[in-house]
């Protein structure tokens, strides 16, 4: 039995709020479970000087967890001293993101997509991918509407979703709980018709078989198309 009380194949619930930043070109709090992100995507009418004078567009993502995001308070990152794992996982999100992209399409400007923890429970980095596309969508949306761009430079939706396997069974979407405690644990990024972005997977104490493997790909496939409906129902669209 799961700490939670959910099946193997559940997800936990899953709400996105959209508008919640008045500022920003585009953005939402998800939640997933006891996990809360504030995603915001802001648009430059620049790229970084690798891109300058190439017509491709760019976007890129920062991550961070709010001091009180945990059991007990972390110190405050500030940008020059980021840990290891911050670094890793806003780059993960800003090729997650880029992954659905047509750059040329997009246009020779970068939208930042900012990731904020402001309550952790495992998969933040997940919730940040899957809140941070529908941020990403709405600025897009912003640029289409006013006719800057001509083209929807998104060509896939992507979402991500953790598996895990503890005791031989492979479980969906871990929580804090699980996630700490389980031998072996991947986070999948996929589009919403299955296409795999980014696969994280691995084994502490044992090692996992290809067999377990594709079982959890076959569960996460499953939150995928889960987290892709609520995605489209926070924006009001049809799936």
């Amino acid at each position: 039995m799961r700490p939670s009380g959910r099946a193997a194949d559940a997800i936990r619930p899953v709400s996105i709020e959209t508008g919640v930043n008045r500022y920003a070109e585009g953005s939402c709090l998800i939640r997933c479970g006891e996990t809360h992100v504030i995603c915001t995507a802001s648009i430059e009418e620049r790229v970084p000087p690798f891109l300058r004078n190439t017509g491709l567009g760019w976007v890129t993502a920062e991550y961070g967890m709010l001091p009180r995001a945990t059991h007990s308070r972390s110190a405050r990152e500030a940008k020059r001293s980021q840990s290891g794992r911050t670094q890793e996982i806003q780059r993960l999100i800003g090729r997650s993101l880029r992954a659905g992209l047509d750059r040329a399409a997009l246009g020779e400007r970068q939208i930042v997509v900012d990731c904020d923890v402001i309550q952790a429970d495992g998969g933040t980095r997940c919730a940040a991918i899957t809140g941070g596309w529908v941020a990403l969508r709405q600025a897009v949306d912003r640029l289409m509407q006013a006719g800057d761009v001509k083209i929807d430079p998104l060509t896939e939706q992507i979402a991500a979703v953790s598996c895990g396997i503890s005791g031989g069974v492979a479980m969906l979407d871990l929580d804090y709980a699980e996630d700490s405690t389980t031998g072996t644990d991947a986070n999948f990024v996929m589009t919403r018709n299955g296409g795999l972005v980014e696969v994280q997977a691995s084994a502490e104490g044992a090692t996992f078989s290809q067999a377990e493997l594709a079982e959890m790909m076959r569960l996460a496939a499953a939150g995928i198309a889960a987290l892709a409906a609520s995605q489209d129902e926070a924006l009001g669209r049809s799936g």
